[in-house]
């Protein structure tokens, strides 16, 4: 097999305050044509930079001083920008980790995939709607109204992941650059999105590069494998042989399967939240005349009640109902029913008042670009919190101090304060928005799929400092998830979410180890017994 994409002797280097700082580091590797390669690594190792740089997609102050990347003999780092936006779209299809971010949010799902058709396809107004539909049920989406044209905010992240893969398959791409494609999703549905990828692969003769930081799925799909760390290729081989027999402590670490537990309930219980028959509803639109359609319950009167140091698990599949669950309690969109966090009903609070029951309750947010401001240092994003609650400004020492204590708790180093988010790799960032949240010091943290960017190794390491400060501070946690693995390893109980609806919920080891109703099997069948890996 002749190699269609040759990476040669990449480096890729940021000037900040800092002085030169190295991200990739003479990276080498080649992808065949029809071949799906996996680029794994930990979080911060350059898997991202790596594949970016292919694009030519990189941040502002990065650059790449030396290497080649060659396309069917073509150097890229040598093209001119008009033929990289000629090459963008049509020949390289693009997925990238953050699909907020990779969304226009002033325009609808089906005009953006519609967009990519009308620029690169050639096809005619009718010819563009039939094959949005055809891409929206290959990627598991219904092509009703409803996708077509919802804009992005009103999708799940698991569904704005899936309307990006239908942008970068939409012309039918010789290469597509797959940077962790199926983060946001559950495992009913990470099955089904790889196996279409793979099946156009072999139809298409397609090559894929999946930029990964799940081995599971490294070890399915991809023939061979790459490990990177610290800006370095530091191990490469065929998926078999390497998965047999890693020579390399950073792959084997990889493949090392970490614990986490959480802190067992002792003493008197306090209860801090309570949700009776809670309801989230959003209207459907305008009929004829302007008629009301009615309205879509996304949330549908779950019950619930959470106590201090305990923490609750919330599952189910992309659009179950789970980030507007947690946006409910949060008070952020409206709702109906019952719901008393620490003893009141934020929803029947003055400003003033609920301004100040917030200081108790913080959240982590599925995509932390999009939720970090990239105009802010880290120790403006972390103390911001810590001002607007204290009412003051803090001394620039006292913001220091606040900064650093809190870049440490999540493992950050706590030097960085003067980095900006686009510095930071997926993973470093969403540690960024941890610490940002823990330095209020809350009662209540609703972790928004939290560690769904991060590798294994790190995410057992977050919900491990996690389940301390649960334990030191009294601390309840509602982490939302689609990862049954981590919620069998963080979360005391388990509540599963379908259509909206409870449809069981209980402590953890007997849930899984006995789901009752069929969904909960199956979901618990995909995420626990490696069905999808």
């Amino acid at each position: 097999m002749s190699d269609f994409l040759e990476i040669e002797d990449l480096h890729v280097r940021f000037r900040g305050p800092e002085g030169v700082r190295e991200a990739v580091r003479g990276v080498s590797l080649a992808i065949g044509q029809g071949e799906m390669a996996a680029l794994v690594g930990e979080s911060g190792s350059g898997k991202t930079l790596t594949a970016r740089s292919i694009v030519r997609l990189l941040p502002p102050d990065a650059e790449i001083p030396q290497g080649a990347v060659r396309l069917d003999g073509e150097n890229l780092l040598a093209a001119t920008e008009e033929r990289m936006r000629s090459l963008r779209g049509r020949v390289l299809g693009l997925v990238f980790q953050d699909p907020l971010a990779g969304l226009t949010p002033r325009h609808r799902a089906g005009r953006q995939i519609d967009e990519v058709l009308r620029v690169h396809s050639g096809l005619s107004a009718d010819g563009r709607r039939a094959r949005v539909a055809e891409l929206l049920e290959m990627v598991s989406l219904p092509a009703g109204e409803r996708i077509i044209r919802a804009f992005p905010h009103e999708l799940s992240g698991g569904q704005r992941q899936r309307v990006m893969l239908a942008m970068a398959l939409a012309c039918s791409p010789r290469l597509l650059l797959a940077d962790e494609p199926t983060t946001a999703l559950d495992a009913l549905v990470q099955t089904g999105i790889l196996r279409l990828i793979d099946e156009l692969r072999r139809r298409l003769g397609m090559a894929v590069l999946l930029v990964t930081h799940d081995l599971g799925i490294a070890r399915r799909f991809a023939g061979r494998v790459h490990v990177m760390q610290d800006g370095r290729v530091v191990e490469s081989g065929s998926a078999a042989k390497l998965f047999a027999a890693p020579a390399h402590p950073c792959t084997r670490r990889l493949l090392e399967v970490p614990d986490c537990r959480t802190v067992p309930l002792r003493g008197p219980r306090e209860r801090l939240l309570e949700l009776d028959k809670l309801t989230v509803s959003f209207a459907r639109g305008r009929g004829l005349f302007g008629r009301p359609r009615g309205a879509f319950r996304a949330v549908d009167r779950v019950s619930l009640a959470l106590d201090r140091g305990e923490c609750l698990g919330v599952a189910g599949e992309s659009g179950s109902g789970k980030s507007t669950l947690a946006l409910a309690v949060l008070g952020l969109i409206s709702s109906e029913g019952g719901l008393r966090f620490l003893g009141r009903d934020p929803r029947a609070l003055k400003p003033e008042a609920l301004r100040a029951l917030r200081r108790y309750m913080q959240v982590v947010f599925q995509d932390p670009f999009s939720s970090l401001s990239p105009r802010m240092t880290l120790a403006d994003i972390v103390t911001e919190g810590v001002e607007a609650h204290a009412g003051r400004r803090l001394g620039r020492t006292e913001k220091a101090d606040i900064a650093a204590a809190a870049l440490a708790e999540v493992e950050l180093d706590p030097a960085w304060g003067g980095r900006y988010p686009h510095e930071l790799s997926g993973g470093q960032r969403q540690r960024a928005a941890i610490a940002r949240a823990l330095a209020v010091q809350p009662d209540l943290l609703v972790l928004d799929e939290p560690t769904s960017s991060l590798d294994r190794s790190l995410q057992f390491q977050i919900l491990r400092l996690l389940a301390g400060r649960l334990a030191a501070r009294g601390m309840a946690c509602l982490f939302i998830t689609h990862d049954l693995r981590l919620a069998r390893g963080f979360c005391h109980r388990v509540l599963i979410l379908q259509n909206g609806r409870c449809v069981e919920q209980g402590e953890t080891e007997a849930l899984l180890a006995g789901p009752r109703t069929p969904y909960a099997r199956a979901l618990v069948r995909a995420g626990l017994d490696g069905e999808s890996f």
